[in-house]
């Protein structure tokens, strides 16, 4: 049986994990420093927390649930005590391309992070078109990167992947540099930046008069069929006026040089304002 430590159990990942591990066949042991997190846990998943030194005695993987903040000093706690052969789980790219992790040849790094659900599906169950941050009831992609170790460990990094952010589409394996691309630069600097300019030229329409369930109601439709077809989820063209607003509007709105938040130099910038 594989032996799982989840630090940060009482957290608002750890929980998710917790949860999600106990529908596993994962020896499962709990740490959280926090009373308030360990209140958190015992009412969510109905478990204990144990000590550091008795959760990672016996622990195959070490699940570092933990801010990216936290995670550097925490894995530097941590890390010279683990047996070889450990691996240790990161939820997200940012700490571990910043070089946070501490050296050690004889353990394992494996970083994953969740996809959540897309916005185009088909999902037919309502618990599922309500999971919005996944790993509860839609099935979702996960992103996974074997930072270090053996090869055959990735089968174990990807089977936990599974298990942590139930139920899983499809997992997808990259380098731990291009999940950094993913997540900051993709997900968080492009698309949450744009969101919220999404928001703020709604918000300027409604100063027009437009009542906002109606400004509201007209973005997000539009966003539905327009996003279907530039993304090619469903066929179809844009209007001659809509080809030239969008022609207009681009260099309206971003600066020439905005692709340039992809170079790897504001990628590691980007992380190291984040971690």
């Amino acid at each position: 049986m594989t032996n799982v430590a989840v630090f940060g159990a009482g957290g608002k990942m750890g929980v998710r994990c917790s949860l999600n591990l106990t529908k596993t066949n994962y020896d499962v042991a709990h740490v959280e420093v926090s009373e308030a997190g360990r209140a958190r846990l015992k009412e969510a998943v109905g478990v204990d927390c144990v000590e550091v030194d008795a959760a990672i005695e016996t622990a195959d993987v070490v699940l570092l649930a933990v801010p990216d903040t936290a995670i550097g000093g925490v894995a530097k706690s941590i890390v010279d005590k683990l047996n070889p052969g450990t691996m240790v789980v990161i939820l997200d790219a940012a700490a571990p391309f910043a070089g946070h992790l501490p050296e050690r040849a004889d353990i394992t790094y494996f970083v994953t992070h969740p996809c959540h659900p897309m916005i185009f599906h088909n999902e037919a169950e309502e618990a599922a078109r309500l999971d919005r941050f996944g790993g509860v009831a839609h099935p979702q992609g996960v992103v996974n990167a074997l930072m270090q170790g053996p090869e055959e460990h990735y089968a174990l990094g990807d089977e936990i992947s599974k298990a942590i952010y139930a139920p899983v589409r499809t997992t997808y394996r990259v380098t731990v540099e291009q999940m950094a691309y993913l997540e900051p630069g993709l997900s968080e600097t492009v698309c949450a930046s744009l969101l919220v300019v999404l928001k703020q030229a709604m918000d300027e329409v409604v100063k027009t008069g437009v009542s906002e369930a109606c400004a509201r109601d007209f973005l997000l439709g539009h966003m539905n069929i327009l996003g279907s077809v530039i993304f090619g989820v469903q066929e179809g063209v844009f209007s001659d006026a809509c080809n030239k607003a969008i022609k207009f509007g681009i260099p309206a709105l971003m600066r020439e040089d905005w692709k340039n938040v992809f170079e790897r130099d504001e990628i590691m910038a980007s992380i190291r304002r984040i971690t």
